[in-house]
C-alpha cells in the first residue's frame, strides 16, 4: 500500500506539500492562528484552551504569547511550564517537542521543514521533514533559529540570535552563527 503524502512527511521521506490533505490541515491551522493571535487580551486559561484545541500536547502551565505562527500545530508537543515569548514561528511538518520548563525568547524560529539537497528534487517540488527535540529547562534567547533535525539537550542555553545547525549537548551554552559551544558563564 502506498503511503499518503502526510505519512511520507511524518516519516521523513520526500513528500509533496501541495497534497490536498496537507493543504486542508494547513488551512485549518491558519484559521486557528487567526483566533489564537486575536486572543492576546484574553486570560491565560482561555489561551491555554485554544492551544489544546490545536497542538499535539500542552503541558500544565505552558504559555505561548501571541502572535504565534506554525504550519500545522498538531505536531507540536509542549511540556509543563514551557514559555514561548511573542512572535515565535514553528514550522512543524515533523514533530517539534519542547521539554518542561523551557523558556524561548521572542522571535525564535524552529524549523522542522527541510528541502532536498538535490536540485532536481527541489525543482520537482519535493520537501522533507526532520523532527526537532528541545530538552527540559532549556533557555533559547530571542531571535535564535533552530534548524531541522536538531536536538538540544536538557539545561542547555542558546544565545540570542544564534543559528543552531547541529545538536547541542545537555548543559552546554552555544552562541553565534553557526552556534558553537562556549564556556558557560553563570
Amino acid at each position: 500500500m502506498a503511503l499518503s503524502e502526510k505519512e511520507k512527511m511524518l516519516s521523513g521521506q520526500p513528500y509533496r506539500p501541495g497534497d490536498p490533505e496537507l493543504q486542508a490541515e494547513m488551512a485549518a491551522a491558519k484559521h486557528w492562528m487567526v483566533r489564537y493571535n486575536a486572543a492576546l487580551a484574553e486570560s491565560p486559561a482561555v489561551r491555554r484552551t485554544l492551544l489544546r484545541e490545536r497542538l499535539g500536547a500542552v503541558g500544565e502551565g505552558a504559555v505561548i504569547r501571541p502572535p504565534f505562527h506554525c504550519d500545522y500545530g498538531s505536531h507540536i508537543q509542549l511540556g509543563e511550564g514551557v514559555f514561548l515569548n511573542y512572535n515565535c514561528v514553528i514550522l512543524d511538518v515533523a514533530e517539534v517537542s519542547i521539554g518542561a520548563g523551557t523558556q524561548i525568547g521572542p522571535a525564535v524560529q524552529i524549523y522542522a521543514a527541510d528541502h532536498p539537497r538535490d536540485p532536481h528534487a527541489r525543482a520537482d517540488g519535493l520537501e522533507l521533514a526532520r523532527p526537532v527535540r528541545i530538552g527540559r529547562n532549556v533557555w533559547i534567547g530571542g531571535g535564535a533559529i533552530v534548524l531541522p533535525g536538531v536536538s538540544i539537550g536538557d539545561d542547555a542555553v542558546v544565545g540570542a540570535g544564534s543559528v543552531v545547525t547541529r545538536d547541542v549537548p545537555a548543559g552546554a551554552t552555544v552562541v553565534g552563527n553557526p552556534a558553537r559551544v562556549v564556556p558557560r558563564r553563570d
